[in-house]
């Protein structure tokens, strides 16, 4: 429709993996170079993973066409099989006669046959399985024996695993060790940057043969921003906006449309609007990341920088580290804990794992005072208006999206209680502290136990720290909650009376809480308040999450 309107050959943003459309950004360029490498190296298993839609498919689909002649491909595009239907769909690409009533042996017998009758043609056999993330360990292990077909010198069988980012946590567990021994490349595609995506849309639209400048660099920036730069969604949004701008009959998308394109895309669209402090907040994030990545045993100085950037978080002002402080900062060796790596059991070992000794670390961080033999860890902190959330057995997503430090119970198998402070958190890795040290331990490690209780601490932006806002409540509070709202959503709230919670700003937050995967109840509790903190630029102290 909108193709000839816009000089175009043809749709640029389809979401099918068009190996044509593939935009080789040096994310997209190494994880091509690992698979390229990984395959011309004999045996073992290669890892790629990413989230939904960061363009997995499509790095494979122009792996495939880079093979060189003597490749024979097997691709499993939904592993969701039993352990047989998994060999014969294997036999089924390689094109194997078999009979369904054959015996899973009978079945890697033949298929043993054709990889040796391949090597001795020098052909490589090379085995492809897409959401490998979805395979049962039973499969997983299926697929490891697989790797035993060999000669004395070789490999036979080189197998891709391509999958979310589950399938890191699910590989990384005890019971995979196996598996991920044989894993000998690795690479997690990152969606993209502001940059790339601003080239990743002008390469569509040239492919296509039309102008790149049919996106205003605003527009780009507000696509960038809704998309997160992750290229399905970019072309979904995308496509949409040149559709809008069809019916309307505009030879320039700009920022509005795009806003409205992905508001047809999601139901409402967010954005991040900086509030003028965010930037202390910024810096606070900052300073805390090089903080909580020190090994050594400098956890005082480590709690005062802490304590001395959380008072700039609730004021807006800078507060000036000591020349003591300031020289310890400069001792913290953030490349070597970043590169260092402790097992769980030897933190829980070697460091003081009590509740109050944790809780005391997770108060001091927010520069404010806990007594183990005081009142109530709540009741201490609305004391001190922070806000206390208490959770029960939540995931490791779900306190990653909280984006606050936690005090973490731990239940082990010796019917023993743990706790530590959960102060980073990335796909692969997660930064504690125990007693007095900060420590980097696999997260993989922290899947195998139980959780407990789980204790974090937030500071309000509304003035009444202890309750929660629904429809029919006034005052300053529902100003600030419109506000927040008007700067995270493309519509506008308007009303005639601001400070009341009426019946239209109760359904945008339903929306907001539907859109952040909350629970849809159109009342601002601890949770939702958070989350909105968090996109209005309210952080305080975060969860470091920039780890590799």
């Amino acid at each position: 429709m909108y193709t000839e309107h816009f000089g175009l050959n043809e749709k640029p943003f389809s979401i099918s993996p068009d190996p044509r459309y593939l935009y080789l950004s040096p994310r997209h360029a190494d994880a091509l170079a690992h698979l390229i490498y990984g395959i011309s190296e004999s045996g073992g298993f290669i890892q790629l993973t990413g989230e939904v839609g960061t363009g997995k498919t499509t790095l494979i689909r122009s792996l495939l066409g880079q093979l060189p002649d003597n490749a024979e491909i097997a691709l499993i595009l939904n592993p969701h099989l039993s352990s047989r239907e998994f060999v014969q769909a294997i036999c089924h690409e390689l094109r194997i006669a078999f009979v369904t009533e054959e015996s899973t042996k009978s079945l890697i017998d033949k298929l043993n046959i054709k990889l040796l009758e391949s090597h001795a043609d020098n052909r490589r056999v090379v085995l492809i399985v897409d959401e490998a993330q979805t395979m049962s360990p039973e499969l997983l292990e299926q697929v490891r024996l697989l790797t035993n077909l060999e000669t004395e010198k070789q490999k036979l069988l080189q197998i891709i695993l391509i999958g979310q980012p589950e399938l890191r946590e699910v590989l990384g567990r005890s019971n995979m060790r196996q598996i991920a021994q044989r894993i000998t490349g690795r690479y997690h595609l990152e969606p993209l940057n502001a940059a790339d995506t601003a080239v990743y849309i002008s390469h569509r639209i040239r492919v296509a043969g039309g102008r790149p400048e049919i996106f205003s660099k605003r527009a780009i920036g507000k696509l960038f921003r809704l998309s997160r730069g992750v290229p399905r969604l970019i072309n979904i949004i995308a496509d949409r906006a040149l559709l809008a701008a069809y019916t309307r009959d505009e030879s320039r998308i700009g920022p509005v449309l795009v806003g409205k394109a992905a508001c047809e895309v999601f139901g409402r669209s967010y954005r991040l609007r900086w509030w003028p402090w965010a930037a202390t907040a910024t810096g606070l994030a900052l300073l805390l990341a090089g903080v909580l990545m020190q090994g050594g045993n400098r956890s005082d100085g480590a709690l005062e920088l802490a304590l001395a950037a959380t008072g700039a978080a609730s004021t807006g002002t800078a507060v000036p580290a000591s020349e003591r402080e300031a020289a310890r900062l400069a001792e913290i060796d953030t490349e070597s804990a970043a590169s260092s790596l402790t097992s769980l059991a030897a933190v829980l070992t070697a460091g003081e794992s009590s509740a109050g000794a944790t809780r005391a670390a997770l108060f001091t961080l927010w520069g404010a005072d806990y007594s183990a033999a005081g009142a109530d860890a709540c009741a201490q902190a609305e004391a001190q208006q922070l806000r206390c959330l208490t959770l029960h057995n939540s995931s490791l997503g779900e306190l990653r999206a909280l984006n606050r430090p936690v005090d973490l119970e731990l239940l082990t198998g010796d019917g023993r209680t743990h706790h530590l402070l959960l102060a980073g958190l990335s796909d692969k890795h997660a930064i504690v502290w125990a007693g007095d040290a900060m420590e980097r331990i696999d997260i993989a490690e922290l899947t195998l136990l139980r959780f407990g209780e789980q204790l974090l601490l937030f500071r309000p932006a509304i003035p009444d720290p202890a309750g929660s806002l629904s429809e029919g409540a006034r005052g300053p509070g529902v100003i600030w909650l419109r506000t927040s709202l008007e700067s995270v959503l493309d519509d506008p709230l308007p009303s005639d009376e601001p400070d009341l919670f009426d019946a239209a700003l109760s359904a945008a937050v339903e929306d907001y809480q539907r859109n952040r995967g909350l629970f849809v109840d159109g009342i601002v509790g601890d949770r939702t308040l958070i989350h909105l903190q968090t996109d209005v630029g309210l952080v305080g102290v975060s969860l470091k999450t920039g780890m590799h």
